[in-house]
């Protein structure tokens, strides 16, 4: 019996330490993220991609504290729910909204099976992230009005514009938003002065365009950063954003070229609720 609970209780502190509790300080902050962008949990793959996504200092410009309530916006395949869970895990929440599934050829669908098998498959991690279905314009609700205390999300916008559903995201998001609620955006940033309808079908969008969304939904633009600026990206390539990596949807041709430019020039904006 006592052989049971040492083995037990030696598992239980493995499994602490590796996911380690902290305050929800500033100091707090720091420490969490330091330990979330070097957790064994990571993809390889997507800890390689820090270098265009620059998580840390994206994270603390939108003001990230561990005992938040953080919706994140169709998440993908989870590439910043393994940051965030593990630093809202004991102090605050992660509400996860992913891409509604379809069909079973759909990509969508691909996309979000792979990120729900990544939370099944670290419940030590990933339990307590709650999962809730969005899918303008049918499904919604992010919870109750003025509970969050962030939302965020990342390169989605000109996913909702190609619907028709930007207007409404904004406003499900500046709803479920606490009064000086953080609305954080990373969108890839379209050459200026451009137009929407002119540039959303190849990912980018126009930050004039964005910024006068968000506001016409009651938002208040807090400060914009250039910390996901890439200059080397001219915004014209044959299939868009696409073209450059991860995606690579030329394949092979002149991947070189494309791998040396990097992920797409990014806006980076913080709104409020006022």
């Amino acid at each position: 019996m006592l052989r049971t609970f040492f083995l037990t209780s030696t598992l239980l502190g493995a499994l602490a330490f590796a996911v380690p509790s902290f305050a929800a300080d500033d100091g707090g902050t720091d420490a969490a993220l330091t330990q979330a962008l070097q957790g064994s949990w990571r993809d390889p793959a997507n800890a390689a991609r820090d270098k265009y996504r620059h998580p840390r200092e994206t994270l603390e410009f939108f003001g990230l504290k561990p005992d938040m309530t953080v919706v994140q916006l169709w998440p993908g395949t989870g590439w910043y729910t393994e940051v965030l869970a593990p630093v809202l895990k004991d102090h605050g929440q992660l509400i996860d909204a992913p891409v509604p599934a379809r069909g079973e050829s759909e990509p969508d669908n691909t996309m979000t099976m792979r990120y729900l098998a990544k939370l099944k498959a670290d419940p030590v991690v990933y339990g307590k992230v709650k999962v809730m279905d969005f899918s303008p314009p049918a499904k919604m609700d992010l919870g109750p009005a003025g509970s969050a205390d962030m939302v965020l999300t990342f390169r989605n916008l000109h996913n909702w514009q190609g619907r028709g559903q930007l207007d409404n995201v904004f406003q499900a998001a500046f709803k479920v938003l606490k009064h000086g609620g953080v609305f954080g955006v990373c969108e890839h940033r379209a050459t200026k002065g451009k137009t929407v309808e002119g540039t959303f079908e190849s990912g980018y969008m126009p930050v004039d365009y964005v910024i006068q969304e968000a506001e016409k939904a009651g938002f208040k633009l807090a400060g914009q950063s250039e910390i996901n600026a890439n200059p080397k990206d001219d915004h014209d390539h044959p299939k868009g954003v696409w073209t450059l990596p991860p995606t690579y949807a030329l394949g092979d041709k002149d991947k070189a070229k494309y791998a040396a430019i990097g992920e797409s020039d990014r806006m980076t904006l913080k709104f409020v609720k006022p």
